[in-house]
């Protein structure tokens, strides 16, 4: 039953809203990779510490993407 609601027109607000969510979890997941994966970063900060707040910002994408599907389904 879950595929019929996925099959409704959706208002154009609605519809927004969906793609800059996406939009803003695809944001967190390159500055993720960049604060991670950068060679000449710079901010003087030891590989470790950019690590875990690369870490952090992908946990932190996951969790917006999460809240944003779960959103979806109970529209």
């Amino acid at each position: 039953m879950n595929w019929l609601n996925n099959l409704k027109q959706k208002s154009p607000k609605q519809r927004f809203l969906f793609i800059l969510g996406l939009l803003i979890f695809c944001f967190y997941l390159v500055l993720a990779y960049l604060v991670t994966f950068w060679d000449n970063f710079p901010l003087e900060v030891a590989m470790t510490r950019r690590r875990i707040f690369g870490g952090l910002l992908v946990l932190y994408a996951s969790f917006r993407f999460y809240r944003l599907i779960k959103k979806e389904d109970e529209e």
